[in-house]
């Protein structure tokens, strides 16, 4: 409720002025509507990191990160087939290397029971 008593306060200010002389009702409309515009971007930042922080906590990618991914895997396509078959069997390697290390350490441990 705070919020809408600093509206009413504001706006009870701006009208003391244009009865007091101090200010022009034009003045007052100006000040009032940059007022609400400074008002409204603060909201739009507000409501954009939140957005963004649900976003980030639910799991999904901005637009700009898949993007990006999907340009670097249409540069890998298009380069050398060679380059993308080594890098793909050096990993298919390196996996089956630790599937057996796996593998030992699950039977030693069958065999000390």
């Amino acid at each position: 409720m705070s919020k809408n008593s600093d509206f009413l306060s504001t706006l009870r200010s701006f009208t003391n002025n244009v009865q007091l002389g101090n200010k022009s009702a034009t003045e007052v409309a100006d000040s009032l509507n940059a007022w609400l515009k400074e008002g409204g971007e603060a909201l739009k930042v507000k409501i954009e990191d939140e957005v963004e922080r649900s976003v980030s906590k639910m799991g999904f990618v901005k637009r700009g990160e898949f993007e990006a991914l999907k340009q670097e895997v249409a540069s890998l396509k298009k380069g050398s087939p060679m380059k993308v078959a080594k890098k793909a069997s050096g990993k298919k390697s390196a996996v089956k290397t630790s599937l057996k290390k796996t593998a030992k350490k699950a039977a030693k441990k069958k065999v000390a029971k």
